[in-house]
């Protein structure tokens, strides 16, 4: 028993040791590129005003909330209210799913626009 801790103890420092070590890169971990799997701003962009526009919108509540408790910045709170806005005048023309049909269309679009060229200049809450 002793012996199967011991195995266990050693493979655990070596796991560990691994995940700390150096990557073989002399640069500071910020300045290297980001993996294949990093989501794009525009991307999380979209994810997050797509929750929140579908929450609001599903629960029929006029009230948004705090942009900061959403995790929004000013600017994307923007996005998702003038998106709420439209999708709301949409259902009352046609149906709740063509509400969320444009929600969906109108997110991705509009947070394509806004991150195109990499982002927002104004500061880290435009």
């Amino acid at each position: 028993m002793r012996h199967r801790i011991s195995l266990c103890a050693l493979a655990l420092a070596a796991v560990v040791a691994a995940g700390c070590g150096s990557s073989g890169s002399d640069e500071p971990d910020a300045a290297r590129s980001p993996s294949a799997g990093t989501t794009s701003p525009a991307d999380l962009c979209t994810t997050i005003i797509t929750k929140w526009a579908r929450k609001i919108y599903d629960s029929g509540d006029t009230t948004y909330g705090d942009y900061q408790s959403m995790a929004l910045s000013n600017g994307q709170y923007m996005i998702l209210r003038e998106v709420l806005d439209a999708a709301r005048a949409e259902r009352s023309r046609g149906s709740a799913a063509s509400g969320r049909k444009l929600i969906d269309h109108q997110v991705r679009e509009r947070c394509a626009d806004r991150y195109r060229h990499g982002g927002p200049s104004g500061g880290p809450w435009t």
